[in-house]
């Protein structure tokens, strides 16, 4: 299992541990990944992915998954995050034409 963020694509950053006497060794800086079950109103189902707690916050602040997948760019999202924002898309264009 990757240690990667499924929605921010938040992963493993590198970097130094520096003692007093200035020694640096090389650590890894490991991202705060939580399993959650989200859920989209659009899809009317819950969703489990593995995301940072930073994202949840970002899910949060932008008024639940659905609004997160709108506002996020393809580029950063993993390949199932990725057909779940395809599934909203397709879902909100079906039930456009008929309200």
């Amino acid at each position: 299992m990757s240690r990667r963020c499924d929605l921010t694509g938040k992963g493993v950053q590198s970097g130094h541990l520096v003692s007093h006497s200035n020694h640096k060794t090389k650590r890894r800086f490991l991202p705060n990944l939580c399993n959650v079950t989200l859920q989209s109103e659009t899809l009317n189902r819950s969703v489990r992915l593995r995301v940072s707690a930073n994202a949840l916050k970002s899910v949060d602040h932008r008024g639940g998954l659905d609004g997160f997948l709108k506002k996020a760019r393809d580029e950063e999202l993993s390949p199932r995050a990725l057909e779940l924002k395809r599934q909203l898309v397709k879902a909100q264009a079906e039930a456009a034409p008929a309200a």
